[in-house]
């Protein structure tokens, strides 16, 4: 460690729970979950350090519940699972989307499905992260690859909980939550954070789901002099029950999309590397784009014009980027640690274009090697 702590070596996960507290978080609720679980242990030791709260909830059920109540109380509030935890953590997730709560998950992905390989990496909660819980509703994922981009990523997450009043899931995974690398934090005057919109009206006419211009309603914290009804059911822009009327409801699911679509520009993330000229594209997120970064510097070295698109938000899909690539090159290939999640996205997104699209997987608790994205490669030049 130095200058004044910026330089560190840090696990992914230390990196998560630091980047939770320089943007905010005071409230953590959590139950233990390899890979996850230094999260919660750095947590425990450093919120009370900043003031905020820590609490080792029964279940993964209660600590969704309770990151909820948080929220809504006016605390950035933040959880960290794996996939079982995940799994059971959704239907509050779904509650969180519907009253447009924000708050953070985090899932440090595992093998699966139930215990599968508990201590070994995958990508397989992919799909979980968009559809997991009921309803059709918008979601926002994000996927480091770095200990680096875990803390930017994190950082990330609560600003866009706290700007779109949505939850917002940082899908990391085995390799890069235990990962150790030498990072360089930014100076906190640096960081920029986003807080809740506040309701710019007196009490007496606020209306608490009335959305501005920019699709998102302002957000007060209960108990600061402002009244409002919160439900889980189709509700008016007052926030009552609305559930027989068609009309509200198709409108307030337009809304719930609408603050999302109308700010990809935004939400969308992505890296290019060596993508002007390329050939063959690699699409990769988490850590198989640290294998599709090396396999394009591999093939580079071989006179191959190979480049990497790497996904640092999965949901909403950046399918405008995939399909601008798409235009130029004779094939993408899709290396996933699961059995082709992300791939069929890809496929849509350039359905219409003469380009080969091939997935590359592997789901035994182990990396996509460089060497096996290179081979890929070949096979299309």
């Amino acid at each position: 460690m130095s200058d004044n702590g910026r330089v560190r070596l840090m696990q992914g996960n230390e990196a998560c729970a630091e980047a939770a507290l320089a943007a905010g978080c005071r409230f953590f609720a959590g139950y233990p979950i390899t890979p996850a679980t230094e999260i919660a242990e750095i947590l425990a030791a450093r919120l009370p350090q900043v003031g905020g709260t820590f609490i080792q909830m029964e279940d993964e059920l209660g600590s969704m519940a309770a990151v909820i109540g948080a929220s809504i109380g006016g605390k950035k509030a933040l959880t960290a699972t794996s996939g079982p935890g995940f799994t059971l953590k959704q239907e509050n997730i779904g509650y969180a989307a519907m009253t447009q709560i924000p708050c953070v998950i985090v899932d440090v992905q595992r093998g699966g499905p139930s215990t599968g390989l508990p201590t070994l990496p995958a990508q397989g909660d992919v799909m979980q992260a968009r559809w997991g819980t009921h309803g059709d509703h918008p979601i926002i994922v994000l996927a480091p690859s770095t200990v680096r981009e875990t803390y930017d990523l994190t950082v990330t997450a609560f600003n866009f909980a706290e700007k779109f009043r949505t939850p917002v899931i940082l899908l990391s995974d085995a390799v890069v939550g235990h990962l150790r690398e030498k990072v360089v934090l930014p100076d906190p005057s640096e960081i920029a954070l986003v807080e809740r919109k506040a309701p710019t009206v007196p009490p007496g006419e606020y209306t608490p789901f009335r959305p501005d211009a920019d699709g998102i309603p302002p957000f007060v914290p209960v108990g600061r002099g402002y009244r409002y009804h919160m439900t889980s059911n189709v509700y008016d822009e007052g926030g009552f029950p609305a559930t027989n009327n068609h009309a509200v409801a198709r409108q307030l699911m337009e809304r719930l999309h609408q603050k999302i679509d109308q700010h990809l520009d935004e939400i969308v993330l992505t890296d290019e590397i060596a993508t002007q000229d390329a050939e063959v594209l690699v699409f990769a997120y988490g850590a198989s784009a640290r294998s599709g970064k090396a396999a394009v510097k591999l093939a580079r070295g071989q006179g191959i014009k190979a480049g990497l698109l790497k996904a640092k938000t999965l949901w909403p899909f950046p399918a405008a980027q995939v399909k601008r690539l798409g235009e130029r090159v004779k094939a993408i290939i899709v290396p996933e640690m699961n059995t082709g999640q992300l791939v069929g996205e890809v496929e849509r997104a350039v359905r219409r274009l003469p380009v080969e699209v091939l997935p590359l997987n592997r789901y035994d608790g182990l990396m996509i090697s460089p060497e096996q994205i290179l081979a890929k490669i070949k096979e299309v030049m």
